[in-house]
């Protein structure tokens, strides 16, 4: 995975899913943080941003997704564990198959990376104001018509 340790912070790529369905958006989160984010991962050498995004979702969930278009450029800076991080987030908009079992809003599914439990999660986009939503930009990016490309820039 790109990630590495310079000068104090963590640097990482990552790519992240974006997949909205009748006015949720898929989230997640390990079973220790309070906080969702984007399901998504780090970067492999040499594998390109949508390739590790249905790899993360292959392996995390056991479900094929499908990118779309390259959504957001984030710029992401952030204490995580008591380290420093620099993560560039690519964010994709992505879908599941028709019949995919992940499209039930009614429940939590359970996920899991290496040996930890991971949970996904269906927001509705009129509420994430109320989720506890990491990067924050995304509360108001994902509300907006069309899902326009930006760039953006995230202290935390």
């Amino acid at each position: 995975m790109i990630s590495f340790i310079l000068d104090g912070h963590k640097f990482q790529l990552r790519a992240a899913a974006v997949i909205v369905h009748d006015g949720s958006v898929l989230l997640h989160r390990t079973e220790f943080d309070a906080f969702w984010a984007l399901p998504g991962g780090r970067v492999e050498p040499g594998e390109d941003a949508a390739a590790t995004v249905a790899r993360e979702m292959q392996e995390e969930i056991g479900q094929e997704v499908v990118c779309e278009r390259l959504l957001y450029v984030a710029e992401n800076f952030f204490d995580y564990q008591g380290q420093r991080h620099h993560e560039l987030g690519l964010h994709f908009l992505a879908h599941f198959r028709p019949d995919s079992q992940l499209l039930a809003k009614d429940r939590v599914h359970i996920g899991i990376e290496g040996n930890q439990r991971l949970e996904f999660a269906w927001f509705a986009l009129t509420e994430l104001h109320q989720v506890d939503l990491k990067p924050s930009f995304l509360i108001t990016a994902l509300t907006q018509p069309g899902l326009p490309f930006g760039h953006f820039r995230q202290r935390e």
